[in-house]
């Protein structure tokens, strides 16, 4: 059992029987004398992936998830759905479409990630926060650029697009944000 005490970003409880990660906590202390001081939480359900918000009082207890980070790996796509194998048993799990949609373009095959499991079933899959991957399509360079921070579209090895500085060319490595999908540096 965690007491709201324990609470901080990053926290797995489990709510309503589904475990829940802790996204953002703040603590509010009340004006009125002898009140408790509330726990405003946000939270994303790990398994349906919605982002909700609930307020504990100071004291609350909730419980614990029977939830585990292992060491995973991307094996392979298989139509639209992700093949992925703990590394520490080598068991395999397949993640659904829905869900393997949103991160695709950040998998290559071989790719090592941190699975999720709860209750021996993989419910989420944490991606490195880079990635590299190899540019296949984009305009050539631009000579004589102007002053001004200029961008191109480029198409990445996964399918992946984003822009990127002008003078990058096909066939070279960059480093790509996971989070949100932006260019960073040259591998």
């Amino acid at each position: 059992m965690y007491t709201t005490n324990d609470f901080k970003k990053g926290l797995v409880i489990q709510l309503d029987g589904a475990p829940c990660v802790l996204v953002d906590v703040s603590f509010q202390s009340p004006s009125a004398r002898g009140a408790n001081t509330m726990v405003k939480t946000k939270y994303r359900n790990l398994i349906t992936a919605q982002v909700l918000e609930k307020t504990f009082r100071s004291g609350d207890k909730v419980d614990e998830a029977d939830f585990e980070r292992h060491k995973g790996q991307f094996l392979y796509a298989d139509g639209g759905h992700g093949i992925f194998m703990d590394l520490e048993t080598y068991e395999q799990f397949e993640m659904e479409e829905d869900n393997f949609e949103a991160i695709a373009p950040f998998l290559l095959d071989g790719t090592e990630v941190q699975l999720g499991i709860f209750q021996e079933r993989m419910v989420n899959v944490d991606l490195p926060m880079v990635v590299e991957l190899v540019v296949t399509e984009t305009a050539p360079a631009m000579k004589n650029a102007t002053a001004t921070a200029q961008t191109k579209e480029a198409v990445l090895e996964t399918g992946l697009r984003l822009q990127v500085p002008p003078y990058l060319e096909a066939g070279e490595k960059i480093k790509v944000d996971t989070r949100d999908g932006r260019f960073i540096s040259r591998a």
